[in-house]
């Protein structure tokens, strides 16, 4: 009987009631939908940051220990010098040569970071640069040095593997801080400064477990060796499985059309200035404290890491102002400041105040790596790996070709600070030609307007 009531009262609801009662409903499956989509799309950009994340700090990683071991030859040269006897201008090739194989590969690896991926490419540099740190440990003359350091300099090329890597996984409003972030890996430069000296104490020449662990300089790049094996196993097994590849099935020749642009050819000056001379500089200074202050390996190394610190550390930063104003003016700032200090290093100084304006430089450097670095997805979204190539080649070419040139200099002129008028005169054909830039642009505004 409460049955047929209530159906009865149903039957007697108002044409308004039941059209509230089937919006009610529908409200309901709308909202039910609404939160599962909504569920979904925040999971899907927790997996998306996840992903990013890993990406990021792999390569920051992996890049890290690579420019270790790219760079190692600024300190192990001094013990290897004096184990092969052999010049300074020897010695400056020895550092030079693993610094041009770190150059000339890096436009074919940003293609193919771009085409296959960046976590493969990645993997297969450090495996590469593993094998070659093994053959270094072993080397028994200069001539087997020479091709090892070559070999080894290969790793030098992740910085174009990464770049194209990062900037394929991240959106244009945090590129900057994020290839910054990754590009500070440059203070991999420092880590055989703060730790080589002491790493080389720790082993006896001998070696250790019979011979299979070498001593002295060469446990250095045996360690090195180890650290990049592992390294590759975690990119291998911790990298989204799933990578990105914005040149994936484009022709080479559309890879390659922005070569043509002479922008592209600018920026590669500007990086040249802070990257290049930064690449130099780290090789080539605990050389010059050792020569010009008489300073022992230890200290001089432990010199030269705070410009390698402020030149590496800064560049995430950098990245960060050139996000939020705009690479533009932090460039601009950077050659000013950059040339005006390096322009000071011409003068003979104390110890203490060479340190802190070779810190002061390194600081502009970390700025300037990250603006330059941030032209590039601006201009050449989908030729990141290319461009990135291309800028980091030539800028490398450019730290293979000042250590060398740093020490003929100081042959032809007796003046240790002569390497200093290389990086004055580079920083400033770069702001006369950024001020050009500039000035055409203001022009072509106002004739706009």
């Amino acid at each position: 009987m409460e049955i047929f009531e209530t159906g009865l009262e149903a039957c007697h609801m108002s044409s308004t009631e039941v059209s509230r009662a089937v919006n009610a409903s529908a409200l309901g499956t709308a909202r039910s939908l609404g939160e599962g989509l909504s569920t979904s799309i925040e999971l899907s950009q927790a997996i998306e940051r996840s992903n990013r994340t890993k990406v990021l700090w792999l390569s920051f990683t992996g890049f890290t220990l690579s420019f270790a071991a790219w760079l190692m030859f600024g300190v192990l040269g001094i013990p290897i010098q004096q184990e092969f006897q052999f010049n300074d201008v020897s010695l400056a090739w020895l550092s030079a040569i693993a610094i041009l194989n770190g150059a000339v590969w890096r436009l074919p690896f940003g293609m193919l970071a771009d085409r296959l991926g960046g976590k493969w490419t990645f993997i297969g540099l450090l495996l590469f640069a593993s094998v070659s740190s093994f053959l270094v440990a072993s080397a028994q003359s200069y001539g087997q040095l020479m091709v090892f350091a070559f070999l080894v300099g290969l790793g030098g090329n992740s910085f174009s593997v990464g770049s194209a890597w990062n900037a394929a996984w991240f959106p244009p409003k945090q590129q900057g801080f994020a290839m910054g972030l990754f590009g500070a890996g440059n203070v991999g430069a420092s880590v055989t400064k703060l730790i080589g000296p002491a790493l080389i104490a720790l082993v006896p020449a001998a070696g250790a477990l019979g011979g299979w662990i070498p001593g002295g300089w060469r446990f250095v790049p045996f360690l090195y060796g180890v650290l990049l094996m592992i390294m590759a196993v975690a990119v291998f097994w911790i990298a989204p499985k799933s990578d990105r590849k914005p040149g994936a099935g484009r022709s080479l020749s559309s890879m390659l059309a922005p070569l043509k642009d002479i922008r592209v050819w600018r920026f590669s000056l500007y990086y040249t200035v802070v990257f290049g001379a930064y690449v130099a500089m780290s090789a080539w200074l605990p050389k010059y404290f050792v020569t010009v202050y008489q300073l022992p390996l230890a200290k001089a190394a432990l010199l030269t890491t705070p410009f390698i610190f402020a030149s590496s550390l800064l560049r995430p930063f950098g990245g960060w102002l050139s996000d939020r104003f705009g690479p533009r003016k932090v460039t601009y700032g950077v050659f000013l400041v950059g040339g005006l200090v390096s322009l000071l290093l011409f003068l003979p100084m104390s110890l203490t105040w060479f340190t802190i304006c070779v810190t002061l430089l390194g600081i502009t450097q970390g700025f300037g790596k990250a603006s330059t670095i941030k032209y590039v997805p601006e201009y050449y979204p989908k030729d990141v790996g290319v461009v990135v190539g291309l800028v980091g080649s030539l800028a490398a070419l450019g730290g293979f070709a000042m250590p060398p040139l740093f020490a003929y200099l100081k042959e032809w002129t007796g003046q240790p600070q002569s390497m200093f008028w290389v990086v004055f005169g580079l920083t400033v054909i770069s702001l006369v030609w950024l001020h050009c830039v500039v000035l055409r642009l203001r022009r072509q505004e106002s004739q706009t307007i």
